[in-house]
């Protein structure tokens, strides 16, 4: 029976992606979700607090790589030095993501206006948690604040580049070249 099978989340995240795209969002329900691979409702809401969140279902596996890049850093690193390293080890969260399944759902976010509004408020809490962890480093308040919304930017920017037709850099190299970027914005030309 379908709904004993593993990867339930994984299907459930399949066919959301399937029904949306070929329905829209708004009518489009968990129920119809569940249905499409065998499962109920209420198993839908055991795997998602909601309909949305099936779209932002690796948020806290993206947190978790982020506090443990800081965490984890040799002492002595910058703030910028352990954001790069947060990044770096989010980044490999990506590297069995198939792309245009990632596009897929970015689509579908940038189609819905409640969705973008989620995803900046997805972004925010990334951005606060990660101060948190800088802080616990002993990084100063603004100096933690800082660097985290620079993270969450430089994340933002380089996630749309590599979802961009035709990218073909991983995620890795993009951030990498991002925050080298950031970087050099305060280096007189």
């Amino acid at each position: 029976m379908a709904r004993w099978e593993p990867g339930a989340q994984a299907r459930l995240q399949s066919a959301a992606l399937e029904l949306i795209a070929r329905q829209g969002f708004e009518r489009t329900t968990a129920a119809e979700i569940a249905q499409a691979v065998g499962l109920n409702r209420r198993t839908f809401f055991r795997h998602f607090p909601d309909k949305r969140d099936v779209l932002f279902s690796g948020q806290s596996e993206l947190e978790a790589a982020l506090v443990a890049g800081v965490e984890q850093a040799p002492e002595g690193e910058s703030p910028m030095g352990l954001v790069g390293l947060a990044l770096a080890r989010a980044a490999d969260l990506f590297v069995n993501v198939p792309r245009e399944r990632a596009r897929a759902n970015q689509a579908i976010i940038d189609a819905e206006p409640a969705l973008r509004e989620r995803q900046r408020q997805k972004y925010a809490d990334l951005a606060r948690r990660l101060g948190e962890a800088l802080r616990d480093r002993g990084v100063s308040d603004l100096a933690a604040m800082l660097a985290a919304e620079s993270a969450a930017i430089v994340f933002t920017v380089a996630f749309v580049q590599w979802l961009a037709d035709g990218e073909s850099r991983s995620l890795s190299l993009i951030i990498a070249e991002t925050l080298a970027e950031l970087r050099a914005l305060y280096v007189p030309r």
